[in-house]
């Protein structure tokens, strides 16, 4: 059973350590303890039972209560499970910076860290050269190295 924790926004990672701690010390039937990504002031716990649940949560700080519903894995499924999509960057392509501090500015892509899903460019407009770390949804293919068009490339992965 999956049950959906209301805590203080932004101390969910400290809940869940203090959680998983209590869990552990009981040994209580609790399965897991994780933070849903982009929802904040939220946590969910799987356990056996709601008992199991009640007592992993009872009297903790930062824990508001139980929501009274529980959920089933496809409710949550998109929250919990990475979508991997091929990356279609790649070194030599000029890109876009589409947020961050370097909004609109275009850079050349010299390293990818498809694990930590990150892209080291170098600002074009720069006038020293400096490598800068970004998120790789953060940037949008412009240009690529060899002179094929971006949405030319889309079609193929299709």
């Amino acid at each position: 059973m999956i049950f959906v924790i209301k805590v203080t926004t932004n101390k969910e990672e400290s809940t869940i350590d203090t959680i998983a701690a209590r869990a552990e010390a009981k040994n209580l039937n609790v399965y897991s303890v994780l933070k849903p990504h982009g929802l904040r002031g939220y946590i969910l716990l799987e356990a056996e039972d709601r008992e199991s649940a009640e007592e992993a949560v009872f009297n903790l700080q930062y824990v508001k209560g139980i929501i009274g519903k529980t959920l089933e894995y496809e409710e949550i499924k998109n929250m919990v499970e990475t979508a991997s999509a091929p990356v279609s960057v790649k070194e030599g392509d000029i890109v876009e910076i589409i947020s961050d501090h370097f909004k609109k500015e275009k850079a050349k892509v010299l390293r990818i860290d498809e694990q930590k899903e990150e892209v080291v460019v170098s600002l074009l407009g720069a006038l020293v050269q400096i490598p800068v770390t970004i998120k790789l949804d953060n940037v949008r293919v412009i240009r690529r190295e060899e002179g094929e068009d971006e949405e030319e490339n889309n079609e193929d992965a299709d």
